[in-house]
C-alpha cells in the first residue's frame, strides 16, 4: 500500500511541478553552452573554432595578451564614449518628452504620441539608405555631423529611440500623483524645479531601465555603426570584431572569442547594477496610460 502511494506521489508530482524543472535543465543548457563554449575558445591558443569542440582542452591566455597588439582597446574606448552618451542623451530626452505629454495638456498632444508610436512601427532597415545619404548631406556643410563621426551616430541613436522611450516613461510618469506638482506650484517652484528635484527622483527605476537597453542597443549595434563610421579608428566593437571573422580563409576566433569575454564584462556589470530597478521600471509603467 505504501508502495502505490509513493508511486501516486511521484506521478502527481512530475505531472505539476516536476515537468517544470525539466524544461528549465533545457533552457538553462542552451542559454550557458554558447557562453562556456566562447569561454573555451578563448583560451584555447590554436585560434579556431574545431579546436575548442573539446571544451577547456587548453588552458593559455595568448589570445587576451594578443588583445593589445590589435585596435581593440581603442574599439573599447569607442564603443563606451557612444553607448554611455547615448545612454545619458536617451534619459534627458525621453523624460523630458514623457514630462511635457504626461503633465501638460496642449493642442496636438494626442496626434504627437500616436505619430510616435506609429513611426515605431516601421523596421529600422528602412532608414538605413535615408541615414546614409541624410548624414552624407550634413557632412558637407557640418563635418562633425556627417560620416564617420561618432557624435552623428549617437544623434542617430537618440533619434531612433526617442518614440519608444518616451511611450515607456509615459506610463511611469503617469503614475506619479500630479498633486505633487500642484502643492510645489502652490510654494512657488518652476516647471524645471519640478521637474529636476521632485519628479525624477521619483522615476529613477524607468530612468535606469531607459539607460540600460538604450547601453545595451549601442554597445551591440553593427549596421548603424557600420554605415556611418568609416575609419578604423572610429569603429565600435561590433564592427572591428566582425573583421576578424569575415573573412574565411584567415578567421582569427581565437581573438574574437576573448574579445567578446572581456566586452561581455561592462554590460554584465551594468545590468547588476541596475538589476533592482530593472522590475519595477517595466511593470510600474505598463499598468497606467
Amino acid at each position: 500500500m505504501s508502495t502505490a502511494r509513493t508511486r501516486i506521489r511521484r506521478r502527481r508530482w512530475w505531472l505539476e511541478v516536476g515537468w517544470k524543472y525539466f524544461f528549465a535543465a533545457i533552457v538553462v543548457f542552451y542559454a550557458v553552452f554558447p557562453l562556456v563554449y566562447v569561454l573555451s575558445a578563448a583560451l584555447n591558443p590554436r585560434g579556431t573554432l574545431s579546436g575548442s569542440n573539446n571544451l577547456f582542452s587548453a588552458f593559455d591566455l595568448s589570445n587576451f595578451a594578443a588583445l593589445g597588439a590589435t585596435s581593440y582597446w581603442t574599439w573599447v574606448g569607442n564603443t563606451l564614449l557612444v553607448g554611455g552618451v547615448s545612454a545619458v542623451g536617451a534619459v534627458i530626452m525621453g523624460a523630458s518628452a514623457a514630462y511635457a505629454f504626461s503633465r501638460f495638456r496642449f493642442r496636438g498632444r494626442r496626434v504627437s504620441l500616436t505619430s510616435l508610436l506609429i513611426v515605431q512601427m516601421f523596421p529600422q532597415a528602412l532608414a538605413f539608405v535615408a541615414i546614409f545619404l541624410m548624414l552624407l548631406a550634413i557632412g558637407e556643410i557640418v563635418p562633425a555631423l556627417g560620416l564617420n563621426s561618432k557624435l552623428a551616430l549617437i544623434c542617430v541613436y537618440l533619434g531612433g529611440a526617442l518614440g519608444a522611450n518616451t511611450f515607456l516613461m509615459y506610463g511611469f510618469f503617469n503614475t506619479i500623483p500630479i498633486e505633487i506638482d500642484e502643492s510645489a506650484k502652490i510654494d512657488g517652484a518652476t516647471h524645471a524645479q519640478i521637474f529636476w528635484r521632485l519628479i525624477i527622483p521619483l522615476v529613477t527605476p524607468i530612468l535606469a531601465v531607459v539607460a540600460l537597453l538604450a547601453f545595451i542597443t549601442a554597445f551591440g549595434d553593427y549596421i548603424l555603426a557600420k554605415i556611418v563610421l568609416t575609419s578604423e579608428d572610429n569603429w565600435t566593437l561590433a564592427v572591428g570584431m566582425y573583421q576578424w571573422v569575415s573573412n574565411q580563409l584567415a578567421s582569427r576566433w581565437g581573438l574574437f572569442a576573448a574579445g567578446a569575454v572581456i566586452a561581455a564584462v561592462p554590460v554584465l556589470a551594468l545590468f547588476l547594477s541596475l538589476q533592482r530597478f530593472i522590475v519595477g521600471g517595466l511593470t510600474q509603467g505598463s499598468v497606467k496610460g
